[in-house]
């Protein structure tokens, strides 16, 4: 199957390609959707990071065979149907780009904060995942991410998790490491866009790119 048609995300001045070749990988991804994150601090919403979530090719049939006769709106509503994209057996990419600067430190320790309360609701959580996400947080130690930085995620279906950072914008061609834990992988994603995801924008964004693609088979209304 050729890699769908989709167009391109444009969010808070952080432009998202249709389609993306992650670091250290032979295959190009599209653009499954894309938004803030955010928070409400007193009286006002501040956005600190957009993110864009890319697929491998193969989530459309493979999300199709469930999926492709629900509206934008149940998909949107629907915490199953975003776990069956963590979950699924195809690979996934995330481009987190900075609005404010952060530092790697205040990056990697939310994103921990997430996963291990994901985990620990589930029971799930071990040692294994204790180690996996002290080296997570060591890839981090030493980062800053000024505005226009990203953070690239790519989550195998095998179980490893590989991090890249890119100052400008532009995707590098190796990857920075490799974690190898299938629930740290999963979790960064779930972390985004699972029940209780940090960007709900980016899993309405999602919802609707992925239903016209579930049911036209490639083509978004918006192609046509």
């Amino acid at each position: 199957m050729a890699i769908p048609s989709v167009t391109a995300i444009d969010i808070e001045n952080v432009k998202f390609s249709p389609t993306v070749k992650p670091p250290s990988s032979a295959n190009a991804f599209f653009l499954g959707g894309a938004g803030v994150r955010g928070l409400q601090i007193q009286d006002k919403f501040v956005k600190f990071t957009a993110i864009g979530i890319y697929l491998q090719h193969d989530a459309v049939p493979l999300l199709s065979v469930k999926w492709n006769a629900k509206s934008a709106l149940e998909l949107t509503e629907s915490v199953e149907f975003f776990r069956d994209i963590v979950t699924g057996p195809f690979e996934k990419f995330m481009q987190v780009t900075m609005i404010l600067p952060l530092t790697g430190q205040q990056y990697s320790e939310k994103v921990s904060e997430n996963c291990v309360a994901i985990w620990k609701s589930l029971g799930i959580y071990t040692d294994a995942e204790a180690e996996a996400i002290d080296k997570f947080v060591s890839v981090f130690k030493d980062e800053t991410f000024p505005p226009g930085s990203s953070i690239l995620f790519k989550v195998s279906p095998k179980g490893s998790l590989t991090i890249s950072f890119s100052k400008d914008g532009s995707i590098p061609e190796e990857a920075t490491t490799v974690i190898e834990n299938k629930l740290l992988s999963e979790a960064v994603l779930e972390s985004m866009i699972g029940k209780h995801g940090v960007s709900p924008e980016a899993k309405q964004s999602l919802a609707s790119r992925l239903s016209e693609l579930l049911k036209d088979g490639g083509v978004p209304e918006s192609d046509k």
